[in-house]
């Protein structure tokens, strides 16, 4: 079965030439900054933030190269050993995944009627009658929120309708730092695990 062996499905380390097997790479990244930033927006906002992963994220991207990977071992046609497959799709270890799945979240939400940042790519931003909903991605993480459950409930089917998703509830870890929302006063507790200059601070509305 596919599912249970798509890790024989990746590159395999080849060799890939700049200009023939790829062009573009890079893919925005969320800075740390960016999230505490978010963090702070949120509770001044009363936004409870929830957190969603993009299962096998590399594997949504389209690709326009051209490029032909060798058939899995242990996939090998009987009829044709000596072909190739030509990829529709990235895989992991193509130079160009992480761009392809990053362009492949993007264009979903430019299309669902999110708006992205001028400054800050990684930050989309849908206004839909007074409320905000507001997404950060960081590769194949998501965080969400926003000022009505039912935009936001209604994000969280969109996106698990396009992509398979693991939506893993209110956030509470994320990149060292631990966060406590406040169930009432709409608080966050913010401390820093790796930065030790901002730990213990707390974030209040």
């Amino acid at each position: 079965m596919v599912v249970r062996n798509k890790q024989r499905l990746v590159a395999q380390s080849f060799y890939q030439k700049e200009g023939i097997d790829y062009e573009e790479t890079f893919a925005p990244i969320a800075r740390l900054e960016a999230i505490r930033i978010l963090l702070a927006f949120a509770a001044s906002k009363g936004f409870k933030l929830q957190q969603m992963n993009v299962k096998s994220a590399f594997l949504n991207g389209f690709i326009e190269e051209e490029v032909y990977v060798g058939q899995p071992p242990d996939f090998e046609s009987a009829r044709f050993p000596d072909r190739v497959y030509k990829l529709r799709k990235a895989l992991y270890g193509l130079k160009q995944a992480p761009r392809a799945s990053y362009a492949r979240l993007k264009s979903f939400l430019l299309k669902s009627g999110f708006v992205m940042g001028l400054v800050d790519k990684t930050l989309f931003l849908l206004s839909r009658g007074g409320d905000t909903t507001i997404v950060r991605i960081y590769v194949d993480d998501i965080i969400f929120g926003g000022s009505s459950h039912a935009l936001v409930f209604s994000f969280a089917e969109q996106m698990s309708r396009e992509f398979e998703m693991s939506l893993m509830g209110e956030l509470q870890f994320f990149l060292g730092l631990h966060i406590k929302q406040g169930l009432e006063d709409s608080s966050l507790s913010l401390r820093g695990f790796s930065d030790a200059d901002h730990a213990g601070c707390r974030i209040d509305r």
